[in-house]
Formats: structure tokens, sequence, C-alpha cells
């Protein structure tokens, strides 16, 4: 399958109106620490966290779809004002169909970043499906868009560096 060279990214983003993200291995950088009594830590890139920030802050909805639950991800999103933490669920189609219907939105109507094989389902449903630069094969087989940047070393900003380029929009501007 060719894949979407940016500038073609950018076109494509013009329809979006949701960005949903998988979080380990695309907002981390697919690593996790546990303590002797279960307490997990995750690593999250600092910029993707301040571009996802910027993109809600110019209209874009975010949603997290991961197939797993993590404290440490609710205490992430929450930090970053994220409305829709979609946690616990390996179909991942599933577990975003009722927030389209609450949004009144379509497949046809998101961007889905993901980097391993659980997302696949949804990358196939997404209107626009983006792989991480060292995400599965078989993921890769049916994205639309790889990034060249690693999952969390900055591929989400990478992504949404797109958004705003689509937009015509400085993410500056939304600094406060």
């Amino acid at each position: 399958m060719a894949k979407l060279t940016r500038q073609e990214l950018v076109s494509r983003f013009k329809q979006v109106k949701l960005l949903a993200l998988d979080v380990d291995g695309v907002l981390t950088d697919d690593s996790l620490f546990f303590g002797p009594d279960g307490f997990e830590l995750k690593r999250f890139n600092i910029s993707d966290g301040l571009y996802m920030v910027l993109a809600m802050r110019a209209g874009l909805e975010l949603a997290i779809v991961s197939g797993r639950y993590s404290a440490a991800t609710d205490t992430r999103m929450k930090d970053l004002g994220v409305k829709h933490v979609l946690q616990g669920m390996k179909d991942k189609v599933k577990q975003i169909t009722p927030l389209l219907e609450e949004l009144n939105l379509t497949f046809s109507d998101i961007a889905f970043v993901g980097n391993e094989i659980l997302d696949i389902s949804l990358a196939e449903r997404a209107g626009l499906s983006i792989a991480v630069s060292d995400s599965a094969p078989e993921l890769i087989h049916v994205v639309d868009y790889i990034t060249t940047r690693k999952g969390g070393e900055g591929a989400v900003r990478e992504v949404l560096e797109c958004y705003f380029d689509a937009i015509a929009v400085n993410p500056r501007d939304y600094l406060v």
C-alpha cells in the first residue's frame, strides 16, 4: 500500500475532527516501570503533551484509546486536559464507537495513531490512519502514513504539526 507524503497528510488532516491516540508505544516509548508493590510509571514526551494541549485549544477533539487501564495514563491525561480517555478494552473499534456517537462523528472523521497489532482494526476503520515509525510491521502495512519519529519520542508532536499546517495556524498562537 502506498503511503501518504507529509504534504498529502497535511491535506487529509483538513477533514479530521477527532484525533485518537493509543498510549503505550505512541505517547510512551513502549516501556513500563513497575515497583515491587505494583506501582506503575510511564515516560511521556513533554513536546507531545504541549502540542496536544495546543491542538485542543485550536479546536481539535482528542481521545485516548488504550487496550489496558493505567492510572499513570489517567494522571497524565488529566494534567493535559484530555476529556476523552478510553482505557481497558482490547477492541478499540467497539471502545471508541460510543464516543463517536456522542460527538456525532463517523469513523471517516477521525485520525488514529497506533503502534501495535491491537491497533489494526481501528486503523482500518479510521478516515486517516497513522503508525509511529517503530510500529509492528503488520500495522505499518495497513496505515496511510508512518511518522519519522518513534513512539514516545515526538511522534505525536510530528502528527500535530501536520494538523496545524492543515488549518494554517501557528501553534504559538495558542500558548497562554
